[in-house]
């Protein structure tokens, strides 16, 4: 499995030399990847119909395309992954080309992962339609794709049109992968039928939510692909394991039932888990590269 680390977002701070001294740790700790949330607003809790979402105006939030340009100048080898762009609230042009260019300055090293997101807050003021995003996200990704494979795009779909243009420059994948997230409600320990499906017919891997315990919901996933016409081993699937969740003593155990899954990626979330420091967070994320290597 290759490991990854999700980027400290809440907890990170400001400024850019905090994120360098992070990034460039993993590196130096032999981590493969690093992922990264995506929210544009963070909505007042004082607001006409109330607030319940997990993030308000307070929780800060770099945004992931700028920061893997910087990001991009300062390693060598880690990989950069969103996960994930809540996409159909953004502009699916834009997102290719905004993808391109971090490809093209990691030289390949980013994948994109994608979702429909929850926020509707967002979708408002970015003009973007929230009750069609699940029906819209599918369009987008074979606009995307189109735009990565070919230097002159002819497109027509029910949201999009793309007359004879195309993007410049090409990514170095072509296409770059894109991995979905949802498909599974977490804290109810439910699969979501239609969003799963979609990525199980859709992406080329899935950042998943699945708790280890719960294998109906990869082999649940595994069936869709194979019933979308594809092989399940081609398809990628991403496990995480939450340090505010689970004891360190622990992670063994549930890194070990993420390689019998049959997880190609596996990351560590060390935020909310009160670490008081970015060195904190770096010591954390070393012990549990050495688990996994261990396996």
């Amino acid at each position: 499995m290759r490991i990854g680390a999700v980027f400290p977002q809440l907890e990170i701070g400001a400024e850019p030399e905090g994120v360098a001294r992070y990034v460039r740790g993993l590196e130096e700790l032999g981590f493969d990847h690093m992922v990264i949330y995506d929210h544009v607003l963070g909505a007042h809790p004082d607001r006409p119909g109330g607030w319940a979402g997990p993030y308000t105006y307070e929780s800060l939030f770099h945004e992931p395309f700028v920061l893997f340009g910087y990001i991009a100048a300062i390693t060598a080898r880690l990989e950069l992954a969103t996960a994930v762009i809540i996409l159909p609230q953004r502009q699916a042009a834009l997102v290719a080309k905004q993808a391109a260019e971090v490809d093209v300055l990691t030289k390949g090293r980013f994948r994109l992962g994608v979702g429909i997101g929850w926020n509707a807050v967002e979708y408002e003021a970015l003009g973007q339609g929230f009750h069609t995003r699940g029906r819209r996200i599918g369009e987008q990704i074979e606009l995307m794709r189109a735009l990565w494979r070919e230097r002159v795009v002819d497109f027509k779909g029910r949201w999009h049109r793309v007359d004879r243009a195309g993007l410049h420059p090409l990514p170095v994948r072509r296409p770059i992968p894109v991995w979905m997230g949802g498909g599974y409600a977490a804290a109810r320990k439910e699969i979501v039928e239609p969003a799963l499906r979609r990525i199980a017919s859709t992406a080329d891997g899935w950042f998943t939510h699945v708790q280890p315990g719960d294998g109906r919901a990869i082999e649940r996933f595994r069936e869709l692909v194979a019933q979308a016409g594809r092989d399940p081993a081609a398809v990628g699937l991403e496990g995480r394991v939450n340090a505010f969740r689970v004891a360190p003593e622990e992670w063994p155990r549930e890194i070990d039932w993420w390689r019998r899954m049959g997880a190609t990626h596996v990351e560590l979330n060390t935020m909310n888990a009160k670490h008081p420091s970015i060195d904190a967070h770096l010591e954390a994320l070393g012990r549990f590269a050495e688990m996994v290597r261990r396996g």
